[in-house]
């Protein structure tokens, strides 16, 4: 069951997304931070972790699970490292997903042809 809760939060996760490109003149830029910030804010206030423990992937993988992470990172350190845990906190927690698009980046950048955009 958890699979059919993971494709519907994820799918609608990416559907509000796509309407949001489709409808308005935001650009990806801006619904990229929207979704990390509505993240930071639901994991901030512990209504996102819910989510993820019913949906799995499909709520953790999108954006606003990155900002979910980033946010429970720092209540982490400014619970065990006081103030200093603001700034320490967000890098922690997500250092793993960081270095992996880096490194992802990095790779598909050698093996792909760039080009100037018209």
């Amino acid at each position: 069951m958890i699979f059919l809760y993971a494709f519907l939060v994820g799918g609608l996760l990416c559907a509000v997304g796509q309407l949001l490109l489709d409808l308005t003149k935001l650009t990806p830029a801006r619904i990229l931070t929207g979704y990390v910030v509505t993240g930071v804010i639901l994991g901030g206030l512990g209504l996102y972790r819910p989510l993820i423990d019913a949906a799995g992937a499909g709520a953790s993988v999108p954006l606003t699970g990155f900002g979910c992470l980033i946010a429970e990172g720092v209540k982490k350190a400014v619970d065990s490292d006081g103030s200093l845990g603001i700034l320490t906190g967000s890098m922690t927690a997500g250092a793993a997903g960081i270095t992996a698009a880096l490194i992802f980046g990095l790779a598909a950048s050698m093996f792909a042809k760039s080009s100037a955009r018209e």
